[in-house]
């Protein structure tokens, strides 16, 4: 693979934000490729801005390229903003258009139509305008001119990383491929009027990490092929659970569950099995470990109402560091996830592969994809959403039965050994990357070039 990769040409990567805590998955696919020989570039739309860093950042060969910074569009409507950020994009949209005439104007008239289509009526003003994708696409194509050896583009997330990413392969007639990931395929918003399917028949292919994810975009009915790539034990994570868990027994029960401050983890969930078995008579002490997020207000407001003030711990973002100690510290690991009306979910959250990879054993809703890592009584327990009485039943069966729960920890253990390993993984990402004829770096104005190279 790795004189294979040398010899196809660099892949870009093109990602949202970067480096981001939540998505140190992706930071470790690239990495783990990387150590594969896979020659990258990594364009980013968004710089990130968190303080709490994974080591394996630091570990990239690869440097960031960030695409040119705007305000946001929303805030201020598209006269301002093009006001504000256009001249900036002007040396980029020129030298773009006279390389890739037909290509320019094509993405350009791509964007217009979506705009069209996502109206929410025949008189009324687009939902959304995808001007913005397109300058940024402009953007992403003019760099990829200037290196000049890039054979094909990646994306993480279906919604606005791979509209920019399918913009620019529309300019250059690079070929393109992406992952998508939960509500990023999940929420037609993020998506509107077709434009999910559009993206997928252009594609050379799509990745997603769950069987119940590709169930769902085979269901749009484009014939692009969809892929199943587990995501696997982060980069960071891994040599700390080869080195060895040695899990310690807690002097009273300690819940633990990981996951940002965002309604569909059912946190508050989660407090309130804590208050249920706290009236039982249980003597716990929980940890949420997690950054900030849409539900926080709610979650410390659940704390406060149920009194559990002395009891439950929000520990904010951790490095991969200090969250094993809090794996090899838990009794019990609980993510009571939840399906949100808009249709967003997860996929199979990180945290109970590497809950489980630590021999913690977990609770969990069996919402999406997580039923492919946790069967219900042979390697964890499995709840309905929204039950937190339910979820109390299910913690308590496995404090008051230390057998059971290690058993079910050492399956959770196998499980994830022989059906989760990363390295695999990023192997048979690396695969599907090389799989296909990719275009010759250079000019590529022709639309046709694009679906040539699928």
């Amino acid at each position: 693979m790795r004189d294979q990769a040398a010899e196809a040409g660099r892949v870009a990567y093109v990602l949202k934000g970067h480096p981001r805590l939540s998505e140190v998955f992706i930071t470790s696919e690239i990495y783990r490729l990387e150590r594969l020989g896979v020659p990258l570039r990594l364009y980013v739309l968004k710089a990130g801005n968190e303080e709490v860093q994974h080591d394996v950042v630091r570990r990239l060969r690869v440097r960031p390229d960030y695409l040119q910074q705007t305000t946001s569009l929303s805030a201020t409507g598209l006269l301002r903003w093009l006001s504000a950020n256009l001249a900036a994009f002007r040396p980029a949209l020129l030298r773009t258009a006279r390389r890739h005439p037909r290509g320019t104007v094509h993405a350009a008239g791509q964007a217009l139509a979506q705009a069209v289509r996502a109206r929410r009526g025949f008189l009324a003003t687009p939902r959304k305008i995808y001007f913005k994708e397109f300058l940024l696409a402009v953007d992403l194509a003019d760099r990829l001119d200037a290196c000049g050896d890039v054979v094909r583009l990646h994306a993480h997330f279906a919604h606005g990383t791979t509209t920019v990413t399918w913009l620019a392969s529309t300019i250059t007639g690079l070929p393109f491929s992406f992952t998508g990931h939960a509500k990023d395929i999940w929420t037609e918003e993020r998506n509107p009027a077709g434009l999910l399917r559009r993206k997928m028949d252009a594609a050379s292919f799509v990745v997603t990490c769950t069987e119940a994810n590709r169930a769902h975009l085979t269901s749009f009915g484009s014939s692009t092929p969809v892929h199943v790539v587990y995501h696997g034990l982060n980069a960071d994570f891994e040599p700390l659970v080869a080195a060895g868990v040695r899990r310690r027994e807690p002097e009273r029960v300690r819940l633990l569950a990981v996951g940002r401050l965002v309604r569909k983890k059912g946190l508050d969930t989660f407090v309130d099995a804590c208050a249920v078995l706290r009236d039982r008579g249980v003597d716990l002490e929980a940890v949420i470990v997690g950054g900030s997020g849409d539900h926080e207000q709610q979650v410390r407001s659940r704390v406060g109402a149920t009194g559990l003030q002395d009891r439950v711990t929000l520990a904010g973002s951790l490095t991969q560091d200090e969250l094993f100690a809090q794996y090899q510290r838990a009794s019990v690991f609980a993510l009571p996830c939840r399906v949100l009306e808009d249709g967003d979910r997860d996929g199979i959250p990180n945290v109970l592969v590497e809950a489980m990879a630590c021999g913690v054993p977990v609770v969990t809703t069996g919402v999406s994809g997580i039923t492919e890592l946790v069967r219900g009584g042979v390697n964890g327990l499995i709840v309905e959403p929204d039950r937190p009485t339910d979820l109390a039943d299910s913690l308590h069966r496995l404090i008051k039965d230390p057998e059971l729960a290690r058993q079910l920890a050492k399956r959770g253990r196998e499980t994830v050994r022989e059906r989760f390993d990363a390295g695999a993984a990023a192997a048979r990402m690396a695969s599907l990357l090389y799989a296909r004829p990719v275009a010759a770096a250079g000019d590529a104005d022709s639309p046709d070039r694009r679906k040539e190279a699928r």
